[in-house]
């Protein structure tokens, strides 16, 4: 059963300060579908076990029958958050559309992208930025949408690769920097500054098939209350050349350089997060019983029922997604990183609204007024075939009052859809 009900929907609808709109975005089989599953999972719509393998979002057949995003699909999903710890939990809803990634239905990305604030930016950390990644991110850009990243299938380089702590590192901020590159061709001054930065919680890691996943945020709250350090100066500390280590007086310092009165340090991602990441996924695989219990209880992770006698790949999954379940990570980087509607139709109002930007309908639209004139906007039109529109039942039927005709017909003009694709 859903972890909401239709009044809490409801409600948070009447707040939109608390709505996130945002779309799905990335390269083909880069995990979009699989990572939107985590999400649904974490609102209680599908279970945790058939999270990764339901494609929830995959609702024709053929898109089930290929493994493929034909069509975008949007889901609603309800998240409480507590965006100041202990000072109690705020619903939040997320409007979310799962887009394809194929370049053939790149006119459903673009549907997508115009009636959302924000964009998850899913990448394959070992492929890193593919040709349908840059196309979808120029898309977004153009149409002011802030994005955040999501450096996915990272159980790969763990486990296929044997890739250590130090070389995911530099995986990842290749990555990032690859990203970084397209939005600082493409970005928008009035957007403002949307470069992707780990240190600002902007990007998160892990794996949407074993529904796993982290931002900095998550470990800088643990190890900011263990050293006394603010959460905000934690995850600085948790990324780029910083390293923590002991000096000739045996004290803990934090220091920028490698190496540290003849001792080499290791890198604080890579001793607090990446190397126990690495050290649990090699334990689990590698069946060591003991080690494997001794870890669990340091994470604080607590195998129940039938799930202790789980091996392999599948007491990985249950351990990773009970640790740092994805759903956490990226509902809380959705809820404090991108733009809520008020905040987004300030700057975007000029690309959804063709008519002069100081009238009523406008002013309306910046200021995301619920009492100003009613709006529609088409965002993508779905031809029909001539016969479906002669068939009897349409024929005698009345046909729209004048009025309508010519609202129908300002509406064509005024708005902007994407492109037919052709069959």
């Amino acid at each position: 059963m859903p972890h909401f009900t239709v009044d809490e929907i409801c409600a948070a609808m009447q707040k939109p300060d608390n709505i996130r709109c945002l779309s799905v975005i990335a390269h083909v089989d880069h995990g979009k579908s699989t990572l939107t599953d985590c999400l649904i999972s974490k609102a209680g719509i599908i279970s945790a076990k058939a999270a990764g393998d339901a494609r929830f979002t995959d609702t024709r057949a053929d898109e089930q029958e290929r493994g493929v995003t034909i069509k975008s699909t949007g889901v609603s999903l309800f998240f409480d958050y507590d965006k100041e710890d202990g000072k109690g939990m705020i619903g939040h809803l997320i409007n979310l559309i799962d887009s394809p990634g194929h370049v053939d239905f790149s006119s459903e990305v673009t549907a997508a992208l115009r009636v959302t604030d924000g964009a998850l930016v899913v990448v394959d950390c070992i492929e890193g930025c593919a040709v349908q990644t840059e196309t979808v991110l120029r898309q977004a850009l153009q149409e002011r949408v802030k994005p955040v990243l999501m450096v996915n299938k990272v159980d790969r380089g763990i486990l296929e690769l044997q890739m250590d702590g130090e070389d995911m590192y530099n995986q990842f901020r290749n990555v990032v920097e690859n990203v970084n590159v397209i939005v600082s061709m493409y970005m928008d001054d009035k957007i403002g500054d949307i470069q992707l930065d780990p240190s600002f919680g902007t990007v998160a890691f892990g794996s949407g098939l074993h529904q796993w996943a982290f931002t900095l945020m998550t470990f800088a709250k643990i190890y900011g209350k263990k050293f006394g350090i603010e959460t905000d100066k934690m995850m600085k500390r948790l990324w780029g050349d910083n390293f923590f280590g002991k000096n000739k007086e045996g004290k803990n310092v934090w220091t920028t350089n490698a190496n540290l009165d003849g001792n080499t340090l290791r890198r604080a991602f890579c001793q607090f997060i990446m190397d126990p990441i690495c050290n649990l996924c090699q334990a689990i695989m590698a069946e060591k019983t003991e080690m494997i219990q001794k870890m669990l209880k340091g994470v604080g992770v607590e195998l129940k029922g039938d799930d202790k006698h789980l091996t392999g790949k599948q007491l990985l999954k249950k351990v990773m997604q009970t640790w740092i379940p994805a759903g956490d990570a990226l509902m809380s980087m959705f809820v404090m990183k991108l733009p809520s509607p008020i905040t987004a139709q300030k700057y975007r109002v000029e690309n959804l609204y063709a008519g002069p930007l100081d009238d009523e309908c406008a002013q309306a639209i910046a200021k995301c007024d619920p009492k100003g004139p009613l709006m529609m906007y088409i965002s993508k039109m779905v031809p029909t075939s001539d016969k479906a529109a002669s068939t009897p039942s349409a024929a005698s039927s009345p046909g729209p009052s004048p009025r309508v005709r010519r609202c129908a017909s300002r509406a064509r003009s005024t708005t902007r859809a994407p492109g037919r694709r052709r069959a």
